[in-house]
């Protein structure tokens, strides 16, 4: 018997996005079906809600996205639902504590406009995510030192470089007094040798969101599908009462017993979401 899924939770970069960040044909068809079944679509994301806006767009009906690796959640219309914020004091603690790592780090806010992103430089940035800081240019503010952009609470930090320094960087926060009042996720693109480290106010995570958001639509787990790929899916993952891995994910991930489908290069999510239809 094919389960009953009522709500289907996408990951977008690595997942709905093919290698060459497009939505492929196939996805899109295949989402715009099971919309038009009653199937609500969700996507969730890394991305803050702007980055994300114009993905969701292309997909041609309203929806919901829940962004910043679960702190937000927003309708395609604006609409506010949910914010996981990250208390300045904390990320003043934070960015003091990794002060060997401030060359890598960006802070998010949740406004539009330049000052949205905050850092103090890109020059190792740009070693690791020029594209990403080109296409959003607009929004960056140089504050140097730090700290002193923090009048208001930022939703993330991010620290973004080489697999093998952002590993000493997690290291590195393992070892910080506050631990308690964070969550660190990963995200990992070994062949471009990036890892993406978000630090997140204490328990926010994609899948206490899309928990949240399960109960506010009055569903159980068994009517929610989740698709994703990297490290910061897991939890996600491990909600969902039909969790899907893509083919492109690293090996490890596909350890633990979700279903496989194809890779992004493959329109993965439609054989994922044929499924269920």
């Amino acid at each position: 018997m094919k389960p009953d899924i009522r709500l289907i939770a996408i990951d977008i970069d690595g997942t709905l996005l093919d290698p060459h960040f497009q939505v492929s044909a196939a996805n899109l068809d295949a989402l715009r079906r099971a919309h038009d079944r009653g199937i609500e679509i969700i996507l969730v994301t890394g991305r803050r809600h702007t980055f994300a806006l114009p993905i969701a767009k292309a997909l041609g009906f309203d929806l919901w996205l829940i962004t910043s690796n679960g702190a937000v959640t927003r309708s395609t219309e604006g609409e506010a639902f949910h914010r996981d914020l990250l208390p300045k004091s904390t990320a003043l603690k934070l960015i003091q504590h990794m002060i060997d790592f401030r060359g890598n780090c960006v802070l998010t806010f949740d406004h539009e406009g330049k000052g949205a992103l905050a850092l103090e430089t890109m020059e190792e940035l740009n070693l690791s995510i020029q594209r990403w800081l080109e296409k959003n240019s607009q929004y960056l503010e140089f504050v140097r030192p730090l700290e002193r952009c923090l009048t208001e609470d930022p939703i993330q930090a991010m620290f973004c470089g080489t697999v093998t320094k952002m590993e000493t960087a997690v290291e590195h926060l393992a070892k910080a007094p506050f631990t308690d009042e964070i969550t660190v996720l990963r995200t990992q693109y070994i062949a471009r040798d990036l890892t993406i480290v978000d630090v997140l106010n204490q328990g926010c995570s994609k899948g206490h969101a899309v928990e949240r958001w399960a109960t506010y639509r009055g569903l159980t787990r068994e009517q929610v599908m989740a698709i994703g790929d990297n490290y910061n899916d897991i939890e996600m993952l491990a909600f969902a009462g039909f969790p899907v891995i893509m083919g492109n994910a690293s090996d490890d991930l596909k350890q633990n017993g979700w279903l496989v489908t194809k890779g992004n290069d493959q329109s993965g999510v439609a054989a994922a979401v044929e499924q269920v239809l």
